[in-house]
């Protein structure tokens, strides 16, 4: 018989991951185009409400533009790919809940990066990193003692030979750029594969994290017995898992600082080439970038293992197993004496239970709940500018403004210096260009009159009659006292400037 049966149960296993389900729903375009467009290289994480209104903002965007988008609200569509495994939701130490990709969306996301760009193919370049990696796997491997000497006498003399070619001034071969450009894109795939490999390593110290506290629960020790077991299986909490065994040696690797400072010195020279003017400004600031890449991934994983141990940490201080024990047996002595009870009482009949357990006095209980809808930002402000009144001119806005009392001081010494003599205030006002005879700047005149001592009529009765006009066209009539100027040193401004001009 064929083994097509095997086959077809390790394709039925493979599609069972998220990644692959992720790939092959029908709106796979739609979420994996809003987890490009969300999360960064560096993986960071976004707060849960502000990545609900994000995609949101962008589902309307897509509709927008005439694309077909899931019907269903941004909240309840996180939630669904949180269940999905294509995101995971924690909170942080200051208790905000955080959206994160998993490796699975990862691992999905580069797929499609793969197929959309350009891609390395079957390479001498790729044949012989194939063969440098099996060359040293067998190295590795093979325990002989001469044939890892053979080994190394032949690179030795190899390098020799090389050293002293060139050293003598021979020639060094150039190298075509479509090779050059070969060696780089089998680099860059090698790099695009490290985030979803930091992402499973953490999703591993998660899970053991998990299993740890499970046994915990299960085993109903006191307190220390729980500290001691924790403290003895956290010392190799990532050395039980074939990622975290894997990233332990990536790390042995990469804390030597003179390693990556080589990698970054030869990631920019493979750039310098120039095979490089093909590649495009972003796909250069990542390529440069791998150092930062796998130190902020080092860093991820360190996190959520510290984070995962201050979690038990605190489970253990919070946690006794002697106290919930006596719980469940008083709960069991309560179920037992109601099915006694039951045995004999009639319809609708009461009892009280007592539990025989100890109660807490509270001194407040929290009587409002966390509500999203009171961080909804406001909606956006309607557009009235067709409604807008016409603007105002700054003659206008003067028109509306007080007394021009600079240029009636001016109109007065003028009237002064033509010999004018014993001239009342309703002549300067009336002699006025009609700008200047609104009614404000009547009592614009009566200040000045005061300010210069104008003379002031013996009798009540002996008025002037003001004809002002208004900025609108209409004019009033007004009675004023009958004031003489008589003294023109007296007309200007005071030094203190009380009499400035208002509003003009």
């Amino acid at each position: 018989m064929s083994d097509i049966a095997g086959h077809l149960g390790r394709v039925h296993d493979a599609f069972k991951r998220p990644t692959l389900s992720l790939l092959g729903q029908k709106w796979a375009p739609i979420v994996l185009a809003i987890l490009m467009a969300s999360f960064s290289r560096d993986q960071e994480p976004i707060a849960a409400e502000r990545f609900h209104i994000q995609v949101g903002a962008y589902m309307s965007e897509l509709a927008a533009g005439g694309e077909d988008v899931p019907g269903e609200a941004p909240r309840a569509l996180c939630r669904r790919w949180v269940a999905e495994q294509w995101l995971m939701l924690s909170a942080n130490e200051d208790h905000v809940e955080e959206y994160t990709l998993t490796s699975h969306a990862q691992e999905a996301i580069e797929y499609v990066n793969r197929l959309s760009g350009e891609r390395s193919m079957f390479s001498q370049s790729r044949i012989r990193t194939i063969l440098e990696a099996a060359q040293r796997c067998a190295s590795d491997a093979n325990p002989d003692r001469n044939d890892r000497l053979r080994r190394l006498d032949a690179q030795i003399r190899e390098l020799t030979a090389e050293r002293d070619r060139i050293a003598a001034g021979g020639e060094i071969s150039g190298v075509p750029d479509d090779r050059i450009l070969e060696e780089y894109l089998n680099l860059r795939d090698l790099i695009a594969q490290l985030p979803a490999d930091f992402l499973r390593v953490s999703e591993a110290v998660k899970a053991i994290q998990r299993v740890i506290a499970g046994e915990f629960r299960a085993k109903g020790s006191r307190a220390g017995q729980i500290l001691d077991m924790y403290l003895e299986r956290s010392a190799d909490l990532i050395s039980e898992s074939a990622e975290g065994r894997a990233f332990l040696g990536a790390v042995e690797l990469l804390r030597d600082d003179r390693l990556l400072k080589d990698l970054r010195d030869d990631l920019n020279t493979i750039l310098d080439h120039p095979f490089a003017v093909a590649v495009t400004p972003a796909e250069a600031r990542d390529f440069r970038n791998t150092v930062i890449a796998i130190r902020h991934g080092m860093g991820v994983v360190q996190e959520q293992r510290r984070r995962l141990s201050a979690t038990l940490r605190a489970y253990i201080a919070r946690h006794d197993a002697l106290r919930e024990r006596e719980l469940d047996e008083a709960l069991r002595r309560c179920q037992a004496n109601l099915a006694r009870w039951m045995e004999v009482s009639g319809p609708r009949a009461r009892t009280t239970v007592d539990l025989d357990l100890p109660s807490h006095a509270v001194g407040h209980l929290k009587q409002k709940f966390y509500n999203p809808n009171d961080h909804i930002p406001p909606p956006p402000l309607t557009n009235s500018e067709p409604e807008a009144a016409d603007p105002v001119s700054l003659e206008q806005l003067r028109q509306q403004g007080g007394p021009s009392l600079e240029a009636f001081r001016d109109r007065i010494a003028a009237m002064f210096h033509a010999g004018a003599g014993g001239f009342t205030a309703g002549e300067v006002f009336a002699s006025a260009p009609a700008v200047l005879r609104r009614p404000v700047e009547i009592l614009g005149l009566v200040h000045i009159a005061a300010g210069a001592g104008a003379e002031e009529p013996q009798d009540p009765g002996d008025t002037e009659l003001f004809e002002a006009m208004r900025p609108d066209g209409t004019q009033r009539s007004f009675l004023v006292p009958a004031l003489t100027f008589t003294q023109p040193q007296r007309t200007e401004p005071e030094s203190n400037g009380r009499n400035g001009t208002a509003g003009d």
